[in-house]
């Protein structure tokens, strides 16, 4: 296959076109049925497509078990507003190692005078069989700085991206990312020599994706 497969469109439709057994590692972001909207920023990105419901969940998660390779390890990052389905559904095919803790370097919004002030995201890491880790065992709460969003309302740091295909998955493995944003992903492969196939449904992110993964832009 080629190196780097950028698609633009519904990943439900797409993932049935991908050949069973053929992905070493899952890292994606998907939308956390919570209709997010940043009011942080001054000029605020659209609302995330497909982000006011789950119906989407349970087709994902099957179609994600049958493209990914045995002894495979993958990540879906989760909030808590909904991690309990994105579990029950994950479990339903993989097994569940980890709830990774994303620790940012500075804290979200939220409800300003009725909650604490929420300073990390879930990553929930699962196996498809059993996969080794690559180096040293670390702790599940990863330190890694946010981003400032200026491509995607929920853009992820390249470098924590970096860290995580490192740990499970190898140069030349193919990496998926089925909800790619602003395409932070497909620039850890590159930058680490996997094979990545991104996908957006949303074709003003993807047009965004396309150019910073073609032209290296962390």
């Amino acid at each position: 296959m080629e190196d780097i497969k950028l698609i633009n469109g519904d990943c439900l439709e797409e993932l049935k076109k991908i050949e069973d057994d053929s992905i070493d590692v899952v890292l994606s972001d998907p939308p956390y049925g919570m209709s997010f909207q940043s009011n942080y920023r001054k000029i605020k990105h659209k609302i995330i497509k497909n982000d006011d419901c789950l119906d989407w969940l349970e087709d994902f998660i099957k179609e994600i078990y049958r493209v990914s390779k045995n002894n495979t390890g993958h990540y879906l990052f989760c909030s808590i507003h909904n991690i309990d389905l994105f579990k029950q559904e994950i479990e339903k095919y993989f097994k569940i190692k980890n709830i990774l803790i994303w620790k940012k370097n500075n804290t979200g919004m939220g409800d300003l005078k009725g909650s604490f002030a929420p300073k990390y995201e879930m990553i929930i890491f699962f196996h498809k069989g059993r996969k080794l880790i690559n180096g040293k065992r670390d702790c599940d709460i990863l330190e890694f700085n946010k981003t400032r969003n200026q491509l995607h309302p929920t853009e992820k740091p390249v470098d924590l991206l970096e860290y995580l295909l490192e740990k499970f998955s190898n140069e030349g493995d193919v990496c998926l990312d089925a909800f790619m944003g602003g395409g932070s992903t497909g620039v850890a492969c590159k930058n680490l020599n996997r094979k990545f196939i991104g996908i957006e449904i949303d074709k003003e992110y993807f047009d965004i994706s396309v150019n910073r993964i073609n032209n290296n832009e962390n």
